[in-house]
């Protein structure tokens, strides 16, 4: 199966404390990197992790509250230190660009690599990036300002054929493409050969769903239907409800929820607040409604399956 993983860099809400740093992902398919978020330290968590600098192109900024943003600048800066020469590609609500704009004019005038920015409007999904392995769409969350989670979806593939089925039936090579594709093979004398008894079909099209931050909202569960893992917010536990509906956060059972409407395969839990010493509370909240469940943690490696 090919690589499909999330490495968490930093699960922590609002401030960086010294249990959790705050928001920052690197997904990799198929061994390209794309980074979720740029909060403080994550070129720190970076090295932690031993994630090559060097291969991540694609950074997506879901808003422009700073636990998710401030660390960009700072990651663009150690890149030309570091040599580099291959454009970065920055995602992010069309809002931050003349932010971004004017700290690359003042701090990184003679980049020796293009940063190209991509914007995109945060209330509306819309695919955002796609190549013939994966698709990343925009999920519209619910927070105090536009926000975007990120749905990241592997691309079907053909199923694959059956060698010894083929050799069999005298299938030539010049027909595998159209029969992997869909298509049945036709013998010489007539006789119809099904593509189902020419191929083993292709595993499922796996997908991530990144949803933070963001209070419960039903109205994104159709698009991360099924999603093999639910990244959510989980900033507060049942008893802070009324806060978490103040600051248009979640909590442990608004993100159960979700990923038990969603059919999610596996809960992650993150955006923390610094409230919690030991956030198995959260946890055993969770798992009341979604047994599934887990935390995340700074440099913990998921796999996607």
């Amino acid at each position: 199966m090919e690589k499909f993983s999330v490495t968490v860099l930093g699960c922590g809400s609002a401030t960086p404390g010294p249990k959790h740093f705050t928001s920052s992902q690197v997904v990799n398919v198929r061994n390209k990197l794309f980074m979720i978020d740029c909060g403080e330290g994550t070129q720190i968590q970076l090295r932690r992790s031993r994630v090559a600098f060097a291969r991540i192109n694609h950074i997506f900024i879901s808003h422009l509250h700073g636990d998710h943003c401030y660390g960009l600048l700072g990651m663009i800066s150690s890149f030309a230190l570091l040599g580099r020469t291959a454009p970065l590609f920055v995602h992010a609500p069309w809002e931050m660009w003349n932010i971004l704009s004017a700290e690359l004019d003042f701090y990184c005038r003679d980049l020796d690599f293009k940063v190209e920015f991509r914007g995109f409007d945060a209330t509306k999904a819309e695919v955002i990036y796609i190549d013939r392995s994966l698709t990343v769409t925009t999920i519209p969350l619910k927070h105090r300002v536009p926000c975007a989670g990120f749905l990241f979806r592997e691309e079907p593939v053909p199923d694959h054929l059956d060698r010894q089925a083929a050799d069999f039936y005298g299938v030539p090579s010049c027909e595998y493409d159209r029969i992997k594709n869909g298509g049945d093979f036709t013998q010489p004398d007539g006789t119809v050969i099904s593509h189902d008894r020419l191929t083993k079909p292709a595993p499922a099209p796996r997908s991530y769903a990144y949803c933070c931050d963001t209070m419960y909202n039903p109205e994104m569960i159709p698009q991360i239907m099924n999603a093999n893992v639910l990244y959510h917010d989980c900033t507060y536990s049942v008893q802070e409800t009324q806060n978490a509906v103040k600051n248009f956060h979640s909590t442990s059972a608004d993100a159960a929820n979700t990923a038990r409407e969603a059919g999610a395969g596996q809960l992650v839990l993150g955006h923390f607040s610094a409230r919690y010493n030991d956030e198995t509370v959260l946890q055993n909240e969770a798992c009341g409604i979604f047994p599934n469940t887990i935390l995340a943690r700074e440099n913990l490696e998921i796999d996607i399956l």
